[in-house]
């Protein structure tokens, strides 16, 4: 063990070095972005990496958002598709087959035949219309299709994983430095938005479910009829909220162009007055223009989340797949818009359960405890190993703060989050920090007093401490590995913090100790050791 390889040597120096480069940024102040410290930002000197470690919510101060996903709103989009699905097939050219009472019932969808002879084409038709949903026959004229169990519970966990993505694509849009975005039990999404003073922006591009769509107007029937309950089967009742009041509607349920085709949208101006332009994809943009040329003269309603946004009447053609959205908006309120557009529309609506606003003097409170804690905890054992080491003590506590730096280093390269449990995991690793150092040394004196040399007490000392400090070191890093696998939120910063001061505590008390040893040995050749 005493003998040294060189690129041993090389390697060992070559990463503590690194070690001190990219734990520096973190130690530089940056008075141009004070509420970026601890995120990811640019080093204020250039020849230094950039990345810094991020602050979580606990010491940066910020937003948390408990969300609830509607997954029975959901779940009634499905069964309503299904229902226009088959208002389609029953409406097919050719064969048109006579029914009545269509409509959603629990977790069906059914509908009388009005003739027992189009009991077979019904059949045909329906028989692939959803997979998912089991089709029963009851007294030969009435047909029910009923969601199976499976397909309920799989409708559910989509809903709650499709949000989780969107609600991600809405808060990276927003700038955010590290949001904690992840499910918590079966229907609820946890948000955590450090360095977020005013929530409420957020709650809104959150809360909306952005669900765009175009619809033709049913100018068949008018507005006070609708209103007092006469509307046609398979149109629906909607309201425009302008400043005149509700505005009602009439307009065709099935969708003509989905908000699904669109591929982008952006906020400008137009005569002065804010509006969100938009994109569509090559299928979308080929769909809204053949609707836009087969309804020219009659009017097209927009639709954001069940509320006409606007209903022009198509005066020409549309081609090349874009368009604008006008309206009553305010600058901020286009810019959401955009936003939400882009990012997708949530396939439920979300509710906010509970929310917490951290503040940045609490955060900063957190910081300094934490620094207090690490620096006596550093003080300390230092003071320890120094008087019952001596030389080879102050040899340790060096190590020990080249340890410091890979944690804060491979913290920074990682761009984990640091939080308050994380702290105690640094904390933590102090004191294990020196246990290897102190099974070698003890070691070392054990062979000293039977009789060794001071060459060949050292080399027995690290050869025969090796394995007992591999196994005690890895059956905690196991015991990480598992608080991070199952554990959530604070316990898995505490878990990440602690599994790399172990690996660094290692390197060091096995490379980068030996290397001053070694190197000590070298230079003074000493008869008895200072032990």
């Amino acid at each position: 063990m005493v003998n040294y390889p060189r690129w041993a040597i090389v390697a060992t120096i070559v990463i503590t070095l690194l070690g001190v480069v990219y734990a520096a940024p973190n130690f530089i102040q940056q008075p141009e972005a004070p509420v970026q410290v601890g995120g990811a930002g640019e080093g204020s000197a250039g020849f230094l990496p950039s990345k810094r470690m991020n602050l979580g919510l606990d010491l940066q101060g910020g937003s948390s958002l408990l969300l609830s996903v509607g997954v029975e709103a959901a779940i009634r989009e499905t069964l309503e598709a299904v229902e226009s699905s088959v208002r389609r097939q029953l409406r097919q050219r050719g064969a048109r087959i006579g029914y009545s009472g269509l409509r959603v019932e629990g977790r069906a969808v059914v509908f009388t035949l009005r003739k027992t002879d189009d009991i077979n084409i019904a059949r045909e038709r329906l028989s692939n219309i959803e997979r998912g949903f089991n089709l029963e026959v009851v007294d030969d004229v009435k047909f029910r299709l009923e969601m199976t169990e499976q397909a309920e519970i799989a409708r559910r966990q989509s809903a709650v994983e499709q949000s989780i993505e969107i609600v991600r694509r809405r808060v990276d849009e927003t700038g955010v430095a590290e949001p904690v975005i992840q499910q918590q039990g079966q229907d609820r999404i946890l948000v955590q938005l450090p360095g977020i003073r005013d929530p409420e922006r957020i709650k809104r591009l959150l809360g909306q479910t952005a669900k765009l769509a175009f619809h033709m107007l049913d100018e068949s029937v008018s507005i006070q009829e609708a209103e007092n309950g006469d509307i046609p089967a398979g149109s629906m009742l909607l309201y425009s909220t302008e400043q005149e009041g509700r505005i009602p509607y009439v307009v065709r349920r099935s969708v003509e162009v989905g908000g699904d085709r669109l591929v982008d949208a952006q906020p400008t101006f137009q005569d002065g007055q804010p509006i969100v332009s938009f994109r569509f994809d090559t299928a979308g943009g080929r769909r809204f223009g053949e609707l836009t040329s087969e309804n020219v003269g009659r009017r097209l309603a927009i639709v954001l989340d069940r509320e006409v946004v606007s209903a022009p009447r198509i005066q020409t053609a549309i081609v090349g797949g874009s368009g604008i959205i006008t309206g009553r908006f305010t600058v901020e309120e286009v810019n959401d818009l955009a936003l939400v557009l882009r990012a997708g529309a949530l396939p439920a609506p979300l509710t906010v359960l509970e929310e917490r606003t951290v503040g940045p003097g609490l955060g900063a409170d957190s910081i300094e405890a934490g620094k207090a804690a690490s620096l006596i905890g550093l003080s300390a054992v230092v003071l320890f190993i120094v008087v019952s080491y001596g030389l080879f003590g102050l040899m340790a506590a060096g190590a020990l703060l080249f340890n410091l730096s890979l944690i804060v280093a491979l913290l920074s390269i990682l761009q984990a989050t640091l939080t308050l449990p994380g702290i105690a995991g640094i904390v933590l690793t102090i004191g294990m920090a020196v246990d290897a150092n102190v099974l070698i040394l003890e070691r070392i004196k054990e062979e000293v007093r039977n009789g060794r040399t001071p060459i060949s007490a050292i080399d027995a000392g690290y050869r025969r401490a090796l394995t007992t400090i591999i196994d005690s070191n890895l059956t905690t890093l196991i015991a990480a590995i598992l608080l991070f696998q199952f554990g959530t939120g604070p316990i898995k910063g505490f878990a990440v913090t602690l599994s790399i001061g172990i690996i660094t505590s290692m390197f060091t008390a096995l490379m980068l100790t030996r290397l001053f040893v070694v190197v000590w040995l070298r230079r003074r050749r000493p008869q008895t050791l200072p032990i």
